[in-house]
């Protein structure tokens, strides 16, 4: 039986299987630990199933990030908006029309 206590940010690698993962988040009220594993993939244990695990804790690995990492085409491009220098064009001389929704709403 695991007599360790989740941590999250914490490192275990589970004996049986080999996994190395990584608490990320521990949720009291529903009792679940999420974990996630060195290729990415996450998922979670109830407090019944983490106490049957054969866990011992373990460094996080070198290249634990690596699924993560972007590649050169990637950092590229930000997701910062491109505004352009001059807002003419045909479409700025478009005039909205007037929308009546009823009582409560008017779009103009």
């Amino acid at each position: 039986m695991n007599t360790l206590m989740p941590e999250v940010s914490a490192w275990y690698q589970e004996l049986a299987s080999g996994n190395l993962f990584e608490v990320v988040a521990i949720d009291e009220a529903s009792g679940t630990i999420e974990y996630q594993l060195v290729d990415g993939e996450v998922g979670e244990y109830d407090g019944a199933s983490w106490q049957m695990l054969y866990l011992a804790p373990a460094e996080a690995p070198e290249d634990w990030r690596s699924p993560y990492a972007l590649s050169t085409e990637d950092q590229a491009y930000s997701d910062q908006t491109m505004v352009p220098e001059d807002f003419s064009g045909p479409l700025t001389e478009l005039e909205p029309e007037l929308m009546d929704l009823g009582d409560d709403f008017q779009i103009l």
